[in-house]
C-alpha cells in the first residue's frame, strides 16, 4: 500500500503538469504521513541529497557552458565542423552532427547542444535547401552525444546516485567511445537521408583552411583538455576542475576571443543559476524519493522478481534497457537518474554488469529519453528552435532514433566499448 501512495501520488501530479521535483517531493510527504514516520524526514534526505561537495561541480561545469554559449565558442566550433566534413553527403547534416561532438565536450548538456548547435544550424541548413525537418532531427539526436562526453553532468549525478562508489573519471573516459559510436552511426544515418532527398554536399575548403579554422577553435578546444586531462591524471577532482573550466571560459571568451560583452556575461550568470537550481532541487527531491523506495526494499524485491523471470544477463539487461526507454518518455533525465540508479544498479551487480558500463547503459538510454514525446526535453528544445511542429519532426526522425538505440544496444552488450578505455588509465 505504502508503494500504491508513493507512485500513485506522483503519477497524478505528474499527470496535471506539476513540475516534477514537486511531484517527488510531495509524494514523498504523503508516502512519510501515511506510513507515520515524521514530515521532517523528507527535509533530512532532501538536504543529505544536495549536500555532497561532488555536487559542486554540477553548477559550474553549466556555467562554464553557458560562457562558451555565450562567448561565441559554438559558432568557431561549427566552422571548423564544416570544414571538415562538410564535404560529404549530407554536408550540413554531417557538419551539425561533428559539431556537436565538439560543442559537447565543452557544454556537457544536451539542451545547451540543442539549443547553441540548432541555433547556428538549422537556419543554415533550410537557406541551402535542406528539409527543416531533417536539420531538426539531426540537432536533437545529435545533441545526446553531449551526455557521454566530459564535462557530463549527468556522469557525475549518476555517481552520486550510486552512493560515490564510481570514479568519475572512470565515467568521463568510459563515455567518450559510446559517443564516438553514436556521432558515427548518426552520420551513417545522415548520408543515407541525404543521399535519398537529393541534399547537396559542400565544398572541401582546402588543408590550410581546415588548420587556419582549428588554431581560431583551439582556445575552446583546450577546455576540454583542462577538464578531461586533470581529472583523468588526477592533477585535480572533478568540483576542482569545474572551477578551474570557469575561469577559463571566462578568460579565453574575454581575452583571448574578445567576444563576451558585459551583457552577455550577465546573461550567462543568471542562466547559470536557474539552470543549477532547477537541478539541484530535482536532485535533492528525488533523494527523498530515493530514500523512501530503499526504505520500501524496492531493489531487493525487483532483483527477485526479475531473477524470477530469467537468470541470462543478456535478458536482464534487455528487460532494464525497455523499462529505462519506457521511463524515459515520461520523466526528466536527472530525476530519473537519481531514482533509477538505487533501483537498477543493484540487479545489474547482481548479474555481472560492472557499475561503470552500467552507467554509461543508463545515461545513453535516458538520453534517447529526451529526444521522445511525450516528455522529450531536447525534442522540445529542437522543434522550438527550429519553429517546427513536435508532431513533423516525429513523423521523420525514426532513422536517427533507430541510430541511436542501434548504438545503445551495441554498447549494452559489448562492455568494452564502456571499459576498455579505463582500464588503460589503471
Amino acid at each position: 500500500m505504502e508503494l500504491l501512495v508513493l507512485f500513485g501520488t506522483f503519477t497524478v501530479l505528474l499527470l496535471i503538469g506539476t513540475p516534477v521535483a514537486f511531484c517527488l517531493g510531495v509524494a514523498s510527504f504523503a508516502t512519510i504521513a501515511y506510513i507515520g514516520l515524521p514530515p521532517v524526514v523528507v527535509f533530512q534526505r532532501l538536504n543529505s541529497g544536495i549536500s555532497v561537495f561532488v555536487l559542486m561541480a554540477i553548477p559550474f561545469f553549466i556555467y562554464a557552458g553557458e560562457l562558451m554559449v555565450r562567448g561565441d565558442i559554438a559558432r568557431r566550433l561549427v566552422a571548423l565542423a564544416a570544414a571538415g566534413v562538410g564535404h560529404m553527403r549530407g554536408g550540413l547534416g554531417q557538419v551539425n552532427i561533428a559539431a556537436s561532438v565538439l560543442f559537447g565536450g565543452i557544454s556537457g548538456s544536451a539542451a545547451a547542444d540543442a539549443s547553441a548547435i540548432g541555433g547556428l544550424m538549422i537556419p543554415q541548413m533550410e537557406e541551402r535547401g535542406y528539409g527543416r525537418d531533417f536539420a531538426v532531427n539531426v540537432t536533437v539526436v545529435s545533441s545526446i552525444i553531449a551526455l557521454m562526453l566530459p564535462p557530463s553532468h549527468n556522469l557525475i549525478i549518476y555517481a552520486i546516485s550510486a552512493g560515490g562508489r564510481i570514479s568519475i573519471a572512470d565515467l568521463f573516459t568510459a563515455g567518450i567511445l559510446p559517443g564516438l559510436i553514436l556521432a558515427l552511426s548518426l552520420m551513417f544515418v545522415a548520408y543515407f537521408v541525404a543521399k535519398k532527398r537529393g541534399y547537396s554536399t559542400e565544398p572541401f575548403p582546402g588543408g590550410r583552411a581546415v588548420l587556419m579554422l582549428l588554431l581560431n577553435a583551439t582556445p575552446g578546444l583546450i577546455l576540454v583538455a583542462i577538464i578531461f586531462g586533470g581529472v583523468r591524471s588526477g592533477i585535480f577532482t572533478a568540483s576542482e576542475s569545474s572551477c578551474i573550466a570557469v575561469v577559463y571560459a571566462i578568460l579565453a571568451t574575454i581575452l583571448v576571443y574578445r567576444s563576451l560583452s558585459w551583457n552577455d556575461f550577465v546573461a550567462a550568470t543568471l542562466g547559470a543559476v536557474r539552470t543549477a537550481s532547477m537541478v539541484l532541487l530535482v536532485i535533492g527531491s528525488a533523494a527523498a524519493f530515493a530514500w523512501l523506495l530503499a526504505y520500501l526494499r524496492v531493489p531487493a524485491t525487483l532483483v527477485e522478481l526479475i531473477s524470477g523471470v530469467s537468470e541470462n544477463p543478456i535478458v536482464i539487461l534487455l528487460m532494464l534497457n525497455i523499462l529505462l526507454l519506457f521511463l524515459g518518455t515520461f520523466m526528466d533525465m536527472s530525476p530519473l537518474i537519481v531514482i533509477t540508479t538505487p533501483i537498477f544498479l543493484p540487479v545489474a551487480t547482481a548479474f555481472g554488469v560492472d557499475p561503470v558500463h552500467f552507467g554509461i547503459i543508463l545515461i545513453l538510454n535516458l538520453g534517447i529519453g529526451l529526444c521522445t514525446p511525450p516528455v522529450g526535453a531536447v525534442l522540445f528544445v529542437g522543434c522550438a528552435v527550429g519553429r517546427l511542429p513536435v508532431g513533423q519532426a516525429i513523423r521523420t526522425i525514426w532513422p536517427f532514433y533507430g541510430a541511436a538505440v542501434f548504438t545503445l544496444m551495441l554498447v549494452t552488450y559489448i562492455p568494452a566499448l564502456s571499459l576498455w578505455l579505463p582500464s588503460l588509465f589503471r
